[in-house]
């Protein structure tokens, strides 16, 4: 992993540019896996069975996860790259790799939809329900948080955003056509795990790297 980006001073107008091709691909690939891992048998994956099992139109439900993700991923990594700019240093280093650590626990954790989100009426068909639902469920969800750690981490927003939703989108698209038979399939306490250990692994890289051991 390449250092914690800080502020660039005249940074370029375009991401590419300004952040380099290396550090856009690590911040797309590791954002993609961190939350396509933490994704499987998480609240919003779950909603999304109910929502298709309910509407039974897999592709409206498709594009208003879609929609939902862009736009609550867009403004958690706005958050955390904006975090990163103006409270950076090495506190703020240490604040990141704990809370990086701190997921990696949450991670293994099973979530649950409440039963509020679970019969919700669905009164504006499957598109605006799915969207809608998608978006407020989201609020406060540990992919949300992971996305908003991972844009400070990385210092960026599209790549970030790119990479999260791209990651929801491999956990959700699945579970939208295959619904609980995906679930019943995936040893879901297998993916924590393993999400888990992502989540600690990039965790302890940026401690080492906060405190100079690498």
């Amino acid at each position: 992993m390449v250092p914690f980006a800080g502020r660039a001073e005249g940074a370029m107008p375009c991401v590419f540019l300004a952040l380099g091709l290396e550090t856009v691909l690590e911040a797309l690939l590791t954002s993609t896996a961190v939350v396509a891992l933490a994704e499987i048998g998480d609240k919003t994956q779950l909603l999304a069975i109910i929502l298709a099992t309910r509407f039974r139109k897999p592709l409206p439900i498709v594009l208003g996860i879609l929609v939902a993700t862009l736009a609550n991923h867009f403004l958690a990594a706005l958050v955390g790259e904006q975090a990163a700019r103006f409270l950076d240093g090495q506190w703020f280093r240490y604040a990141v790799a704990i809370s990086f650590i701190a997921m990696a626990l949450w991670t293994l954790i099973p979530d649950k939809l409440d039963d509020e989100e679970n019969e919700r009426p669905a009164r504006f068909g499957a598109f605006l329900t799915t969207a809608v639902a998608f978006f407020l469920v989201e609020m406060g969800d540990k992919t949300q948080l992971a996305t908003i750690a991972l844009g400070a981490r990385f210092h960026s927003v599209l790549p970030v955003m790119a990479g999260t939703t791209l990651g929801m989108m491999i956990a959700n698209v699945p579970a939208v056509f295959f619904g609980r038979e995906l679930i019943r399939r995936v040893p879901l306490h297998v993916v924590r795990w393993i999400a888990a250990g992502l989540f600690l692994a990039i965790g302890l890289w940026l401690l080492a790297q906060t405190t100079g051991l690498i």
